[in-house]
């Protein structure tokens, strides 16, 4: 039985979130990085690094390129690329209306401006 398209999708965004993995992907969008240089970099446990970069392999979103003893890892595709950038510019617009309500509501929540002192009505409404 095929999987529907949207229960694809949750997956491929499930897969997706994970901080660490995000991380791997925004260090990848300028072409391939090494491995010590993306611990440098995320500054997590070897093993966990290692744990996120095979499940981007399995899921085809990164490939590994080996030189000798060093093994570097790329962009399966400029599509992910893509899909960060987009992310950007969604997550940009959502902060920028956010910063707006909260600017209306700190705003709406100054202190009211103070009531003129009462006067006291000709004729003196004084104490007796």
């Amino acid at each position: 039985m095929q999987v529907p398209l949207y229960q694809a999708k949750a997956e491929f965004f499930r897969m997706l979130g994970h901080p660490a993995r995000i991380r791997v992907l925004e260090l990848l969008q300028h072409g391939p990085v090494q491995v010590r240089d993306l611990l440098a970099d995320i500054e997590i446990e070897p093993s966990s690094l290692s744990q996120q970069l095979a499940v981007l392999r399995r899921a085809g979103i990164v490939v590994s390129i080996r030189e000798g003893s060093t093994v570097s890892y790329a962009l399966a595709g400029g599509d992910v690329a893509e899909l960060l950038r987009a992310a950007r510019r969604i997550l940009t617009e959502l902060l920028a209306g956010r910063n707006q309500l909260l600017a209306e509501l700190q705003q709406s929540d100054a202190p009211a401006p103070p009531v003129a002192a009462a006067t006291r009505p000709p004729g003196g409404g004084g104490e007796h």
